[in-house]
């Protein structure tokens, strides 16, 4: 049985972080280039579980050098 929404869900999250990736993890531009506004884009990775550059920021140890590279993973 195929679940429709499990498969629009991860096509949908390959596309954002492809657009992250793609924009340096810049969301409005990365919002831009999907044609979206940034704030349908923060709630797209709200509800992906995509986090935010701000968010991996504030999770990182201080002195961490792996910065926003972890977007693709």
């Amino acid at each position: 049985m195929i679940d429709l929404k499990t498969q629009v869900d991860g096509y949908e999250r390959e596309l954002i972080l492809e657009a992250l990736q793609q924009a340096g993890g810049r969301q409005r531009q990365a919002a831009r280039s999907l044609g979206i506004l940034p704030t349908t884009l923060h709630e797209k990775m709200k509800r992906l579980g995509i986090p935010t550059a701000r968010e991996l920021y504030i999770a990182e140890p201080a002195g961490s050098a792996t910065g926003a590279t972890s977007l693709a993973s």
